[in-house]
């Protein structure tokens, strides 16, 4: 059985944190899915560190669902959460509907994930009346980031504070299960987190939230040209891999790759028939 709603709200309730990781293939997917996180987001982050865009902004409806595919296939108990991309809720909420119903229904999602607060409320409500679960993400919301002038920290003024704490407010009142609160002060995560029933999962945003959501590229250490001030890597498998890629390339160079325990062999009858043949 796969992680419900209900059981997110009442991780909050039980002061359980709730761990959720980002996953864009099959493989990654399986292996989270196995150490039991319970939420795996398909982040439209996925632009920028697996596609190469420089922004979230490029990443297409398709590129998510294919994404978003891999990921359901490869997990059995993790919630998979579907990031709608730039401009597939924007317009109408027409387009917010047919949206969020295509990760459910092409792409074996069981949630979606879209940026926003008061602006998007009404849309987040008529999704989450058709029976798909919502996650909100306010804070710094990278498909405005040409709007907020850079990828840095919000809420720090009074009334940025006080907008983000009504942006909260009005998305769990449209019916949202849980909000991504991004790179705010510790102290006002804490405080919305304390203000509203759901669950908030905080990134850059301190340990006063109700869990926490990392990108896992910077986890792992895959990220080549830039690691967030708020990551933390576990490990980093980008040295690892240079590492064992420059061993594969010395080896095939000078010949030592493959060996006979990497080959397969002809029975020998068989190869002298073949040899006849050919003369």
């Amino acid at each position: 059985m796969r992680v419900t709603i209900s059981q997110i709200r009442q991780m909050k309730q039980k002061g359980d944190k709730i761990a959720m990781l980002t996953a864009y293939d099959y493989t990654t997917a399986r292996i989270v899915d196995e150490v039991g996180l319970p939420l795996v987001l398909v982040g439209d982050s996925l632009g920028m560190v697996i596609l190469g865009y420089e922004t979230t902004i490029p990443t297409t409806m398709e590129e998510m669902l294919n994404h978003t595919r891999a990921v359901a296939r490869g997990t059995k108990q993790a919630m998979v959460i579907g990031d709608m991309p730039f401009m597939s809720y924007h317009i109408t909420t027409q387009d917010a509907l047919r949206n969020a119903a295509r990760f459910i229904q092409e792409g074996g999602a069981q949630a979606v994930k879209l940026e926003g607060g008061l602006n998007v409320a009404e849309k987040v409500r008529s999704i989450v009346n058709c029976g798909i679960p919502v996650i909100g993400h306010i804070g710094l919301v990278p498909q405005s980031i040409h709007q907020l002038g850079g990828f840095k920290a919000q809420g720090k003024t009074l009334d940025k504070a006080m907008e983000l704490i009504k942006d909260a407010k009005a998305l769990e009142d449209a019916g949202a299960f849980a909000i991504v609160l991004e790179t705010i002060p510790v102290q006002l995560a804490k405080i919305i987190s304390q203000k509203i029933a759901i669950p908030t999962i905080g990134i850059g945003s301190g340990a006063g939230c109700d869990g926490q959501v990392l990108v896992i590229n910077d986890l792992l250490g895959l990220s080549i040209n830039f690691i967030p001030g708020h990551a933390k890597q576990y490990a980093k498998l980008v040295d690892i891999m240079s590492s064992a890629i420059a061993e594969y390339y010395t080896e095939v160079k000078t010949g030592s790759f493959p060996t006979e325990k990497q080959s397969f062999h002809m029975n020998e009858s068989i190869l002298a028939e073949l040899k006849q043949k050919l003369t």
